[in-house]
């Protein structure tokens, strides 16, 4: 096929121009217009064809970059796990605690709360700061600055000699892993083929959990030491990832849908090109055109790109699913993945086995995240986010139950870990990696970077919220729940599974395009998997 606006009207060849697709009234009034549109109907076509086996070997190359930028996750999913168990340390709490006759060496609750939340609260500006720099300089340039933020920022927290300084690092720390939230399932939404999204976007959770079992077994290897080095080690492993992480970056091709809503289409073909393998069926101006008649879709809709614009109109739902949909990890009960070591030693277990344990179900995550790519493979997303739910909110309010006898039974507490450990593989086949999947597929493609930004800005307040909850919760100086918090989050995750089971569409083989077209159309989430979209549809 040709197309109007490739140079010599051959199929194929690179761009001749830019395109201001702001502008892109005169192209539509022009004869090549159709044209366009008939090319890229072509590429949705090609598509929806590809089998996950041919995915595979036409895009090996989308694969490795989408992978190898994630893996900034790692990072976040590190220090998140390192935080909430390395309190259970003797020499950070005799660092920066205070000792009672009843507890020992504890953290001041308040200071337990902010150096937790801390990062959170950096998460937050990291991700709007990232914004501006992602609609101006892609994905890779705001991942390559907030590396070298993240190198020096680290020294803050190694050198700390008092709470107050540690707060103020681990504030700072929090910043470049906004971006790197942001960034991470914004590009690996982009980049992937349509029938490989799903794993793309599933893969982060396995980044982040990859991050907590590395930490878990810092931990575990150092839990005997009685000096200033038990935690600082910890810490000082974080700087073995910006530098090679950085070099992937700078490497990596940039999302092909950053430079087609830039208008900068050769160099959109000129990265389609570098994720896709040469075969005869895939078109890499075919592909662009793809992408030229989705933007221009959206602008006909009146999707703009601004903050503003994520609550106006169609949008404003999209924005609803993306962000409750994440904020649905925190209140299924996830504070108990976040933090297992210190609760199991809280609840009655000796720190040794409250550390193996903790390894443990860091390697039960990772199995269950492995796993959830079998479960994408045959069922939708909202199928397994809704059945996931449901069983996590079971296993919450068994938990909270067994809370009781393990007051006065040894073997009440292995039986309530070892559910605590079931309701992780679950959380990890289930509701962690599936979040990451809605978030990245529900939004318009001019809007991905600020909805997946907001979406994650509600994940973090959410998590402050649920994190000062959690801590009085479990902390011996004050709520002492321990336990029988389960009741608690098992409320809220019921809460979760009412909203999902009404609000949460079903993304799975839709393209953008079809998407925006359900949307626009205001189909029920019950109805996104029945409703038929062809694809000469443009409304």
């Amino acid at each position: 096929m040709t197309n109007p606006i490739v140079d010599n009207n051959e199929a194929g060849k690179p761009f001749a121009h830019d395109v201001q697709l702001e502008h892109m009234d005169d192209l539509k009034v022009a004869e090549g217009w159709n044209q366009v549109r008939e090319d890229a109907i072509a590429a949705e076509e090609a598509e929806h064809q590809i089998s996950l086996r041919e995915a595979f070997r036409l895009y090996p190359t989308a694969i490795f970059w989408s992978f190898a930028m994630s893996l900034v996750i790692i990072m976040e999913g590190y220090d998140t796990y390192l935080l909430g168990s390395i309190l259970a340390l003797e020499p950070y709490r005799q660092k920066f605690g205070t000792y009672t006759e009843a507890h020992g060496w504890q953290l001041p609750v308040q200071w337990q709360t902010a150096v937790g939340q801390a990062p959170t609260i950096g998460n937050v500006i990291g991700i709007f700061i990232a914004s501006w720099f992602q609609d101006r300089y892609g994905y890779r340039h705001t991942i390559q600055i907030s590396l070298v933020l993240m190198t020096a920022f680290i020294f803050v927290v190694f050198f700390s000699t008092s709470i107050e300084m540690l707060f103020v690092g681990e504030l700072l720390c929090g910043i470049p892993w906004g971006a790197f939230s942001s960034s991470a399932v914004s590009y690996a939404s982009e980049v992937a083929p349509l029938c490989l999204r799903g794993y793309m976007t599933t893969y982060i959770n396995l980044c982040w959990v990859i991050g907590q079992f590395i930490a878990s077994g810092v931990l575990q290897g150092i839990q005997h030491r009685t000096d200033v080095w038990s935690y600082k080690i910890p810490w000082a492993v974080q700087w073995v990832w910006p530098i090679p992480l950085f070099i992937l970056a700078w490497m990596a091709p940039e999302s092909p849908w950053f430079y087609v809503r830039a208008g900068r289409l050769p160099e959109a073909e000129n990265s389609v090109r570098r994720l896709q393998s040469k075969s005869e069926k895939l078109n890499p101006a075919n592909t662009v055109a793809m992408m030229v008649r989705t933007n221009q879709l959206e602008i006909d809709n009146e999707t703009g790109s601004s903050y503003w614009d994520c609550f106006k109109g169609t949008d404003l739902r999209r924005t609803e699913i993306a962000c409750i949909g994440w904020a649905g990890q925190i209140l299924s009960g996830s504070s108990f993945a976040n933090m297992p070591t210190y609760y199991f030693e809280q609840a009655g277990l000796s720190a040794a086995n409250a550390f193996k344990l903790g390894l443990g179900t860091m390697a039960i995550a990772f199995v269950g995240t492995c796993s959830s790519w079998i479960t994408l493979t045959y069922f939708g997303r909202r199928t397994i986010y809704l059945t996931g739910l449901s069983v996590l909110c079971v296993l919450l309010f068994v938990i909270g139950g067994l809370a009781f006898p393990a007051e006065n039974s040894e073997t009440a507490r292995w039986v309530q870990a070892a559910f605590v450990i079931l309701w992780v593989l679950f959380y990890d086949l289930t509701v962690g990696p599936i979040a990451y999947c809605v978030v990245g597929e529900v939004s318009s493609t001019r809007l991905r970077g600020k909805t997946v930004g907001l979406a994650r800005i509600t994940y973090n307040i959410t998590s402050v919220v649920v994190g000062i909850i959690c801590t009085y919760q479990i902390n011996p100086t004050a709520w002492n729940w321990k336990g029988k918090a389960g009741f608690f989050w098992g409320g809220s995750c019921f809460l979760i599974l009412v909203w999902a089971y009404f609000r949460l569409p079903e993304c799975k083989d839709r393209t953008f395009r079809e998407l925006d077209v359900l949307f626009e159309r205001r189909v029920s989430a019950r109805k996104f998997k029945s409703t038929e979209v062809k694809e000469t549809d443009d409304a």
